[in-house]
């Protein structure tokens, strides 16, 4: 695939010899692997948290807009003041005109984060049109099969965009700062029992949840819980309340987004009377989580933080 283009000449010329040399580069987009001559110059972000990404690696000259927010999502003053040169090109999930329309030639998206399989917007339907594909590490559970979802998954994204754009050794010191900075974080957490927890997305007839494969899950562990669902072989899932009331959690915690509010989801299951015999519910143990930090990006860090002082409070 192809990006080389006159638009790029002075950023090229900004990183150095050293860089234009760089290329060509290949990276691995879950199951398959994807070439680039020159770092894309009109790139595509869906989503809240794909996007902060890109704008953790200052990345925004280098894209054309972003999709998948407004619809359903917020952005917040620190995601509105990075993206607010850039237009939202659709407030859902983009269609494959709109892609075409902003001249896009790469899109970072995940599999439930901007594609579904199957649809009329994947890398194969993209091809034809030299606009490549990068997916979400945490999505590719939809398409092959993975290990359990890592904090490594945000690491291997931010490395693998930096590899992409050019900008590797910045990719390179902000993974490390983020390394070193759990890493001391997890010297502080006490030992013993770990607290059951519940992952609450929405839904109230069946609830939208975290299984094994879902960023959440790493985000508990790292922060000293256990996911009780953690068996469930699944990334994002819909399931029965049966396996909550009968896996008994010490903690839930909120996703929150859209247009039910976290207050009205900790009112619904504090309301329900098959839930009041759950410890969580009981002692009133529920922690909110934004979407943005609930999924894969650079606010995981901080949301481990956040995660690990409402489990043990002091």
């Amino acid at each position: 695939m192809k990006f080389a283009s006159a638009l790029m000449a002075p950023l090229l010329l900004a990183a150095g010899a050293a860089t234009a040399l760089a290329y060509p580069v290949t990276v691995n987009s879950c199951d398959r692997e994807v070439t680039f001559d020159a770092p894309p110059s009109r790139a595509i972000s869906n989503d809240v948290n794909l996007t902060e990404m890109m704008l953790a690696l200052g990345l925004t000259e280098r894209m054309v807009g972003y999709t998948g927010v407004s619809e359903w999502k917020t952005l917040d003053e620190t995601l509105r003041v990075g993206v607010a040169e850039l237009p939202e090109l659709s407030p859902d999930y983009p269609t494959r005109e709109v892609l075409l329309g902003a001249d896009a030639d790469f899109f970072f998206a995940g599999w439930n984060y901007g594609m579904r399989v199957g649809g009329e917007v994947t890398p194969e339907t993209l091809a034809p049109f030299d606009i490549a594909v990068y997916e979400l590490t945490e999505s590719c559970i939809h398409v092959m099969d993975r290990p359990k979802s890592s904090i490594d998954d945000m690491y291997v994204d931010l490395l693998n965009l930096g590899r992409i754009f050019g900008v590797e050794d910045k990719a390179e010191a902000l993974v490390a700062s983020y390394r070193e900075e759990l890493a001391a974080f997890a010297t502080t957490l006490p030992t013993g029992d770990k607290p059951s927890v519940f992952i609450y997305d929405s839904g109230e007839n069946k609830p939208f949840t975290a299984g094994r494969y879902a960023m959440p899950t790493a985000l508990i562990e790292a922060a000293g819980g256990t996911n009780i669902l953690d068996d469930v072989e699944a990334g994002w899932v819909e399931l029965g309340w049966e396996a909550v009331i009968e896996r008994n959690p010490d903690i839930v915690v909120i996703v929150n987004y859209g247009e039910v509010t976290a207050e009205q989801k900790i009112a619904f299951m504090k309301d329900n009377p098959a839930f009041k015999d759950i410890p969580a519910v009981q002692n009133d143990r529920f922690v909110v989580l934004e979407y943005v930090e609930a999924t894969p990006g650079p606010r995981n860090i901080a949301a481990i933080k956040r995660l690990a002082t409402a489990f043990n409070p002091s």
